[in-house]
């Protein structure tokens, strides 16, 4: 009786450890004088993870500056959130402007 024995050999594929994490962008809220207060903190709360602190300190810098960074993501992320909080806007008939900005 023959018994044939292979023997197979399996390569590691060395990782590649020179990738680089995907640009940041920054989601900006501008203001505008239709979108109420409870609307916007309401988005932060909701979209973007923030506690009603820093909703509260973020819609008060919308207003007062005109325009505030409210998350800093990869451009996929922003671009999803921005796209969701426009959309909830529209759809509660809110003009709310969301913007992305590359961070430097």
């Amino acid at each position: 009786m023959s018994t044939d024995t292979a023997t197979t050999t399996k390569v590691k594929i060395a990782p590649r450890i020179d990738l680089t994490p995907p640009p940041s962008f920054q989601v900006v809220f501008m203001n505008d004088d239709i979108t109420t207060v409870q609307f916007v903190m309401a988005v932060l709360m909701e979209i973007f993870d923030h506690n009603e602190d820093s909703a509260t300190d973020l819609t008060i810098k919308i207003h007062e500056q005109g325009q505030a960074a409210v998350a800093v993501l990869p451009f996929e992320i922003a671009e999803s959130k921005a796209v969701e909080a426009t959309l909830l806007a529209r759809t509660n008939s809110f003009p709310l402007n969301v913007k992305l900005e590359p961070v430097a």
